[in-house]
């Protein structure tokens, strides 16, 4: 059994996080953590209760982590302190915040990926096989979400782009980011050509395919060396 800490447990992501840990036989859940102030803390979850002590990692194998830029980086301090395995969920991560979690990445194993969705990831897949094939058709990546997330456009939206740049050559300058009611997450990718057009996408329907992933991602690297990875890794790209 692995012993697992979730950072940010009394979020959306953290709630559900813990409920599937809950029913899954591999995972003992061992630390609960929340900002310092929260109003939860101290109340029971499982078989411990909700704290502001980064410390109590020392008790897990691996950290799961979806929180805020800030609060993901006063958790890799901890876990490189406390040589645990960490998953990354966060988004909207600086380029100085990503070259720190790669900098600790050389001491402790890291899985950092922008969408923890097995299907997105896939996606990811689809969408280099496709820009590969169709260096010279336009590209315009359209993505939605709740308007409770603050970036955007999203991490994945953005990592979407990367994996064009890298096949083409050529910046994907039209992305579009829409913010309404209570989306999960859809993205949408468009290569057009004067003769025809291709659409990838992909449609959450529920929050528990980003939890599913972080929690297999969690037993992947939970015993792995140090190093730096992401969910292509863990579906043995």
């Amino acid at each position: 059994m692995i012993a697992l800490a979730v950072n940010g447990c009394r979020g959306k992501m953290g709630k559900r996080l813990i409920a599937l840990a809950a029913a899954d036989p591999e995972l003992s859940l061992v630390s609960a953590l929340e900002q310092k102030g929260h109003p939860e803390l101290n109340l029971p979850v499982g078989n411990t209760v909700v704290s502001d002590d980064l410390g109590g990692i020392e008790k897990a194998e691996v950290v799961i982590d979806f929180t805020s830029p800030q609060a993901s980086m006063d958790m890799l301090e901890a876990a490189v302190r406390y040589k645990k395995a960490l998953v990354i969920g966060t988004t909207g991560l600086s380029a100085e915040q990503i070259a720190r979690i790669n900098t600790a990445a050389k001491v402790i194993p890291i899985v950092y990926s922008p969408n923890m969705s097995v299907g997105v990831n896939l996606l990811f897949r689809l969408v280099k096989e496709a820009a590969e094939k169709l260096k010279d058709y336009r590209v315009c990546i359209t993505e939605a979400h709740h308007i409770h997330k603050k970036d955007a456009p999203s991490g994945t939206a953005k990592k979407l782009a990367e994996i064009i740049e890298n096949q083409t050559g050529v910046p994907v300058n039209d992305i579009r980011a829409i913010r309404e009611g209570e989306i999960v997450g859809d993205h949408e990718i468009r290569f057009e050509s004067d003769v025809d057009t291709l659409v990838l996408s992909h449609s959450a329907v529920t929050r528990d395919i980003f939890t599913r992933g972080a929690l297999q991602a969690a037993k992947w690297v939970a015993r792995k060396p140090a190093g730096i990875f992401t969910m292509q890794d863990v579906l043995g790209a």
